[in-house]
């Protein structure tokens, strides 16, 4: 890769009398954070989403599980940013991205939208990697959207109430084992709370079926249980699962899914059947589309999960108003964690802010210094009072871990609002058995399906681009293009 470079930020961008336009496209930890940093600079900001929300990702295993509700993680994207004047937001896909004209084209429903930028900072993150068995999702959802989580919680407490009305017991073994596809830290934290939701919450709550035998599995193709982390710490996380009744199965390749069940092949060779109802996919990902798009057309390379490799300044190779970070990019083996995407999103918002006043002040633009990683640690909860923690050579686990995971989530959830209500959600499941997000809907479980209906436009003829709002200074107004 290409050393830092420290070009000029836009043709001619002394001559120029309108402000700085930058476009950021997605809103995640990246986006938001970088859009944030951007609050007190002298440019206009444009943040392009394809979701209404900023989803704090990390704690979407607590929705699927009746904990939180969605709203509590997922916060207005728009309310978050309602009084930086500076910024703006779009809601749409966005589709394509033209380098050359520097053109950004998105599309909500059947409106489409043309948004032209100065600089550009690519966060669109990551979906769930299903290795090329895509026909996978339908019967194990993932965990990377709000949609995910609800679907999931719908058919995790719709196989309990199909339990309870089941009367062959091969069918109620099924409906009541519930398999979850790879063992790193969402994974993990899914099985453990699955447990304890058949364990303590719904215990008692059935008539004919006892909620306690319900059967957890957490598969790995991985010869250990939180890979990322220390050895002593996947071993005391799979200790602490196994005494929570999880059925840890690792060494143990997913080669089919369907309604009814998994096909897994051991490392031995052996090829086996697991009959299940509820399936979860946590055992992979794969970067924004958007990430080929950019590498077509710049001749940048892309690694096998398509992360876009930039230089150490996190830009695309032969366009430094291009930059990409958080899932998207690809970088010192550096892990596809928030706090990646968090930092990255605040660095390039500082060069982008640093070259702009420079420009303004008549001075040189300052050389740009590499992008550099401050890993504040890794965490990952297993139960109730249970989690562990990993920061440098320093390992913890049990109730001080578990504070300190508690303490570090409520301090990246956006909002006082959203910290005060998942607080009390909080003492409600773990200082009790009750939850308080048990409800489930048929919209929820058949949402996959139903969404089909809405990936193309009704009308013909509606797909002419619609010219997004511009700041007032914007470099080159684009036409409406409506007849």
């Amino acid at each position: 890769m290409s050393a830092s470079t420290t070009p000029d930020l836009t043709p001619a961008l002394a001559q120029r009398v309108h402000r700085h336009h930058v476009v950021i496209i997605g809103s995640g930890f990246g986006g938001l954070f970088a859009a944030k940093q951007l609050r007190k600079a002298n440019v206009d900001v444009t943040l392009i989403a394809k979701t209404t929300h900023h989803l704090f990702q990390p704690l979407l295993y607590q929705v699927a599980t009746g904990i939180l509700s969605e709203g509590e993680i997922a916060p207005s994207t728009r309310m978050i940013l309602k009084d930086q004047h500076n910024a703006s937001v779009i809601l749409g896909e966005v589709n394509a991205i033209d380098l050359e004209k520097r053109v950004v084209t998105s599309q909500f429903l059947e409106r489409i939208t043309e948004t032209s930028y100065d600089s550009i900072i690519v966060a669109a993150g990551a979906g769930q990697s299903y290795f090329g068995n895509d026909h996978f999702a339908e019967y194990a959802p993932g965990m990377k959207t709000i949609d995910d989580a609800l679907e999931l919680r719908g058919r995790i407490l719709g196989a309990f109430d199909q339990a309870e009305l089941a009367t062959d017991p091969a069918e109620i073994e099924k409906l009541l084992t519930f398999v979850v596809v790879g063992a790193g830290p969402t994974g993990v934290e899914m099985a453990g709370q699955i447990a304890e939701l058949a364990n303590k919450t719904l215990d008692g709550t059935f008539r004919h079926i006892d909620s306690r035998s319900a059967k957890i599995i957490l598969l790995d193709a991985a010869p250990k249980v939180l890979p990322p982390f220390a050895d002593s710490l996947g071993q005391a996380a799979a200790k602490r699962l196994t005494t929570m009744g999880v059925d840890i199965q690792l060494g143990a390749m997913v080669t089919e899914v369907d309604a009814g069940g998994l096909t897994v092949k051991d490392s031995d060779g052996t090829v086996r059947r697991i009959a299940s109802r509820t399936k979860v996919w946590s055992a992979g990902v794969a970067a924004s589309p958007l990430g080929k798009t950019l590498a077509a057309q710049s001749g940048a390379e892309i690694d096998r999960a398509g992360r876009v490799l930039v230089n150490k300044d996190l830009t695309l190779p032969g366009h430094p108003e291009v930059f990409v970070v958080g899932d998207m990019m690809a970088l010192d083996k550096l892990p596809g964690v928030a706090q990646v995407a968090i930092q990255g999103g605040r660095y390039a918002a500082r060069v982008i802010e640093d070259g702009v006043e420079a420009v303004r002040a008549g001075k040189q633009i300052p050389e740009r210094k590499d992008f550099k990683y401050f890993d504040k640690g890794s965490m990952a909860t297993v139960s109730r009072f249970s989690a562990l923690a990993q920061v440098g050579p320093i390992k913890i686990t049990g109730f001080i871990a578990w504070i300190m995971w508690l303490l570090v989530h409520l301090l990246y959830i956006v909002g006082f609002r959203s910290r005060l209500t998942t607080v009390i959600s909080w003492l409600t499941a773990f200082f009790s058995r009750g939850r308080g997000q048990l409800a489930m809907t048929e919209q929820q479980v058949d949402a996959r399906r139903a969404m089909f209906y809405f990936t193309a436009p009704e009308t013909p003829g509606s797909d002419a681009p619609v010219t997004a709002p511009e700041p007032e200074s914007a470099t080159r107004p684009l036409q409406d293009s409506r007849t």
